[in-house]
């Protein structure tokens, strides 16, 4: 099922007789029931206003074309929202309505914030059929649900978004990379804390052990990214061997976690407080690792059917299983009273479980 219009997945959805698996552009690998409710023919940019940082999109509309739109005004999704298809062996495009609702946001997010801090507004169709608008297209309070963040994250479990509305931000006229050679993952936690705790503006920080370096990403005007990365070569001069690189290729990988593309295994992403990454890391037995957030995201690749959750125990933070087959939960379990919550507004956005069940408990 492919609706073209918000009037005509209104007439889907509230002739459901079955649960559907809600999808965008299919590149997340999301489980579910075999009948599919894509959202791709909602599709095309409805509002931009440069001058007002503003933009609003149907959910169905191809990510590429909301990039190239806002490059045309140098302008960019501050978020940076990862492309899954190289990690999960996926077709198709991603579009906004899929990374509004997984809350896809990538190494900027220690700077910026995620996806969720963006979305000004939405409008999205219940499990009875019914149209909700919630937000609006500047930044204002809002009185019961918050829906604007409560659809960031819920994964199309709550509704299908019909359209959306983000806050955009300026693209940086420079950027440079500082890169540590040769550290250990405690030591590599240890000297982006150092970098992120200056004050030195850093928008990325993240650590391959596989390739054996540290990454200190800062961006802005020319002139102060210069005077910055000479000043953040100082501050981790004592970490280990340091260099400069410009331009922002190695964080596309960094986002997509490239060094995982085409290897055999199940995926993980690990959220925890960073002091504590170097500890679950040695607990992981991973095959290989990529840190980001400056040591609070951790995605591991382990062997295939390996429950990471149970090899970790317990631990301050939560485990996704973004790549792997069946048996195991793909989100971390909910404590009791969260879980209660979850499943209430569940039963009050779509009361016949039509949106993905199970996905998310």
């Amino acid at each position: 099922m492919r609706p073209e219009s918000e009037e005509e997945l209104v007439g889907i959805v509230a002739g459901l007789e079955a649960s559907v698996r809600v999808l965008g552009g299919g590149t997340r690998g999301v489980p579910g029931p075999e009948r599919v409710l894509e959202t791709g023919g909602l599709s095309g940019i409805t509002l931009y206003e440069p001058g007002a940082l503003t933009l609003v999109a149907r959910a169905g509309t191809p990510l590429s074309e909301i990039e190239a739109a806002l490059e045309a005004e140098g302008q960019r999704l501050a978020f940076e929202p990862m492309d899954h298809r190289g990690l999960m062996g996926t077709n198709g495009a991603p579009t906004i309505g899929g990374v509004v609702a997984a809350n896809i946001s990538g190494p900027r997010r220690i700077a910026v914030g995620s996806c969720r801090d963006f979305l000004l507004g939405v409008r999205l169709v219940d499990g009875t059929g019914r149209v909700i608008r919630n937000g609006g297209r500047v930044m204002k309070n809002v009185t019961g649900y918050d829906l604007v963040k409560l659809m960031a994250g819920s994964w199309g479990t709550l509704g299908v978004l019909t359209e959306v509305a983000l806050k955009v931000l300026p693209a940086p006229e420079a950027r440079a990379t500082v890169v540590v050679e040769g550290l250990e993952t405690g030591r590599a936690v240890e000297a982006m804390s150092a970098a992120l705790g200056s004050p030195f503006e850093v928008t990325g920080a993240a650590h391959l052990p596989g390739e054996g370096r540290t990454l200190v990403r800062v961006e802005g005007f020319g002139a102060s990214v210069e005077y910055r990365v000479a000043r953040l070569q100082e501050v981790l001069a004592g970490h280990g061997a340091v260099s400069v690189e410009e331009g922002d290729a190695i964080w596309s990988a960094v986002r997509d976690v490239a060094p995982f593309h085409g290897r055999v295994g199940d995926v993980w992403r690990v959220s925890v407080k960073p002091s504590d990454a170097a500890g679950l890391v040695a607990r992981m037995e991973a095959e290989s690792l990529v840190l980001d957030w400056g040591g609070g995201l951790i995605w591991a690749l382990v062997g295939e059917g390996v429950d990471l959750r149970a090899r970790l125990g317990d631990f301050a933070g939560h485990a996704t299983r973004v790549r792997g087959g069946p048996g195991v939960a793909r989100f971390q379990p909910e404590a009791a009273p969260l879980a209660a919550i979850s499943a209430g507004l569940r039963a009050r956005f779509d009361p016949r479980g039509v949106f993905n069940p199970g996905l998310m408990g």
